[in-house]
């Protein structure tokens, strides 16, 4: 049977592809070009443009020496319109509306699980492996062993059909299993550091690198309780509920925290004191529902990546849209951002966080 492996350049994909060969598989790479620095002119703010070769060329060099050293063939594949229309313009549209979106999600739904599975299938592939750290059995999507590097919450809006003739190599590994196996096999990529950042844009200075594409906005920053203005921010966009740091504002900012952002007067809203007063929440409005298996009343839900677990009660509004009820009370649960559900260790699917509610009823700030 033949595996067409999305080779990043990283030690994950480079392991992925050699257990595959282990077990048996006839096995190939697919690297994808997703971004291109020089075309879309982000270089201010990217720390890796000083090197002699752009981060995407450098990714590509290690993914081509990988497979020469595995003895299997690397294709290559651009997508960079594509990530652009389906992910990049999605992420800037959000933070317009002032929410906290995450493109990782939205990359997986519309390029690696779609375009790549596609592409996959016109070289041949019966199946189609990356290096996740998520398990697939019985047509179910489950928790990877390393519960650190676990990725099924990246994973919640990827369909169950996409999810068929998928392989997950890492699922039962941990990360530092990973890297042994790729030292022990003298892969190059053995101690690279792992990506970080915006999917296959990687590490920027937020704020330089999202000034070429949204125009800073500066506004007042106001006290919620004394509607006084405490100082100036540099654009809404920069700024996440609950956030304590980088405010900017002297004397007493490091009693501060973002409790809101109001789009229509540009004011970020800050609060000192009691955090639940304005944070907590006990239901929320979940949109663009996709559901994996069958959803229990009572199960677990994150809001956010590296979250614990948190018991809440379901109920179904209708093909798209849940409500999730978690009386006990959560804080910093922020929309645009995603709500993914569990089942103990089987992730049910997700959406994404459109509305928050307290017992006061909608908070309008958020």
């Amino acid at each position: 049977m033949k595996v067409i492996v999305g080779m990043s350049g990283g030690v994950d994909s480079s392991v992925a592809a050699l257990l595959l060969l282990k077990q048996g598989y006839e096995v190939e790479g697919l690297f994808m070009r997703n971004w291109d620095t020089s075309l879309n002119g982000d270089f201010l703010g990217n720390p890796d443009l000083n090197n002699d070769i752009c981060p995407q060329e450098q990714d590509y060099n290690d993914a081509l020496k990988v497979c020469e050293k595995l003895n299997i063939k690397l294709h290559r594949i651009d997508f960079v319109k594509e990530y652009w229309d389906y992910v990049f313009t999605y992420f800037l549209d959000e933070l317009k509306k002032g929410r906290t979106p995450n493109p990782d999600i939205m990359c997986n739904k519309y390029i690696k699980f779609d375009m790549f599975a596609k592409e996959a299938k016109k070289l041949g592939a019966d199946y189609i492996a990356t290096g996740h750290y998520a398990k697939i059995k019985d047509g179910k999507l489950y928790k990877a062993v390393d519960k650190n590097k676990d990725q099924t919450y990246f994973l919640s809006q990827v369909s169950k059909k996409q999810f068929e003739n998928v392989l997950f190599p890492l699922g039962e590994l941990t990360k530092p299993e990973v890297r042994k196996i790729a030292e022990e096999n003298d892969l190059i990529t053995a101690r690279k550091k792992d990506s970080t950042g915006i999917c296959f844009i990687g590490e920027r200075n937020f704020k330089h690198f999202l000034e070429n594409y949204l125009p800073n906005q500066p506004g007042n920053i106001v006290n919620i309780e004394t509607n006084k203005t405490l100082g100036k921010h540099e654009g809404l966009m920069y700024y996440t509920i609950g956030q304590r740091r980088g405010l900017n504002i002297g004397g007493t900012s490091d009693r501060l925290f973002v409790v809101g952002k109001d789009l229509d007067n540009n004011i970020l809203y800050v609060a000192e004191g009691d955090e639940n007063k304005y944070l907590l929440s006990t239901k929320a409005l979940i949109e663009e529902v996709n559901l994996l298996d069958e959803l229990p009343k009572k199960c677990t839900a994150k809001f956010r990546y590296r979250q614990q677990d948190n018991d809440i009660e379901t109920e179904i509004i209708d093909d798209t849209h849940i409500l999730v009820k978690y009386p006990q009370g959560i804080k910093a649960v922020t929309p645009g951002q995603a709500c993914v559900l569990y089942n103990k260790d089987e992730c049910l699917g997700g959406g994404i966080i459109k509305e928050v509610y307290n017992e006061n009823g909608k908070i309008e700030y958020l």
